[in-house]
């Protein structure tokens, strides 16, 4: 077999692939900036809201809420109907998800998932659709009836798993374990490998400790990262592609161990949590998506952990 003139065939070869490359550079994959930051992402604000589809039937909705990153809703549309997991952070904000919904399909939402009982979640509740079938955690129940009595006739799941069949899809509601807010509910699609993991999973955003589990909420991601799961969906931050997703979720449960690490240290050099706070050293994650306004708050809940000042996980 004859070559080129001149050419051994593997430097032929590698010509010939960088001459394929410089001819078609935009079908090369970018690498996203992994970061929280819509504008360093390369969007616009007015960008949002936005969908993405994760797989046949299956969404992320991504809203920006002060001071501009997103909060993440999730919805799966079955034959029966559409899941929703957590709403947005107020009326106009969550019926706007709603109206997005209805341009996919004509179904009704008919189950409504509390991923995370925080305000910028379930502000906008009073505008889901009557009659909807609430699957939330006794400790999230609580919550919500702490900020409305309306919530009082919600009925709490009474397992830590409960199976909802869609129409062609099961979706497994599931409490992993306390994390971000001790009622921390998940949604898990085992044949499309999707877990929505709502605030149990913050992408690039400093970890938000304010009611949180710290030690718990590692070994709940711990048991996420277990699964037979492919594509990681968060709370906030930006949804990512499959492989990302978890390195993601990775760099996510790393920040968790470095907060917790660096709190434990200055509290063992006997630091008030308002001395550590001036003292502690983040590393990269200073770079993370509100670091100043959660670092400080971390430190006083790994300090209450410390201290055995944590209520006991309750029994089921």
């Amino acid at each position: 077999m004859k070559t080129h003139v001149g050419f051994p065939c593997g430097l032929a070869a590698l010509v010939l692939v960088a001459a394929l490359l410089a001819a078609a550079p935009s079908r090369l994959p970018a690498q996203l900036p992994r970061t929280a930051d819509p504008i360093q992402r390369g969007f616009k604000l007015s960008d949002f809201p936005r969908v993405v589809k994760l797989a046949e039937n299956v969404y992320a909705y991504e809203a920006i809420r002060a001071p501009g990153f997103t909060t993440v809703s999730f919805f799966v549309v079955g034959r029966n109907g559409v899941l929703l997991a957590d709403g947005q952070g107020n009326a106009q904000e969550t019926q706007a998800l709603l109206d997005r919904i209805r341009t996919i399909t004509d179904l009704p939402v008919r189950w409504y998932v509390v991923g995370s009982d925080h305000g910028d979640h379930t502000g906008g509740n009073a505008v889901l659709p009557k009659n909807l079938t609430w699957v939330v955690h006794p400790t999230s129940k609580a919550q919500l009836f702490r900020d409305s009595a309306s919530a009082a006739a919600v009925p709490a799941m009474a397992a830590d798993e409960q199976v909802i069949d869609l129409g062609g899809i099961t979706a497994r509601v599931l409490f992993l374990g306390r994390a971000h807010t001790g009622g921390d509910l998940m949604v898990h699609l085992p044949r499309e490998k999707i877990l929505f993991m709502s605030e149990a999973y913050l992408n690039r955003v400093f970890p938000a400790m304010r009611s949180a589990f710290p030690s718990e909420w590692v070994r709940t991601v711990d048991r996420a990262l277990a699964m037979d799961v492919a594509r990681y969906v968060p709370g906030h931050g930006f949804v990512e592609e499959p492989a990302a997703s978890r390195e993601e979720l990775v760099a996510f449960r790393k920040a968790l161990v470095a907060v917790i690490d660096e709190a434990k240290r200055l509290h063992a050099l006997g630091l008030s949590a308002a001395d550590a706070a001036t003292q502690a050293n983040w590393g990269e994650y200073k770079n993370w998506f509100l670091f100043e306004q959660q670092a400080p708050i971390a430190i006083r809940k790994v300090y209450e952990e410390v201290e055995g000042k944590l209520a006991p996980a309750p029994r089921r």
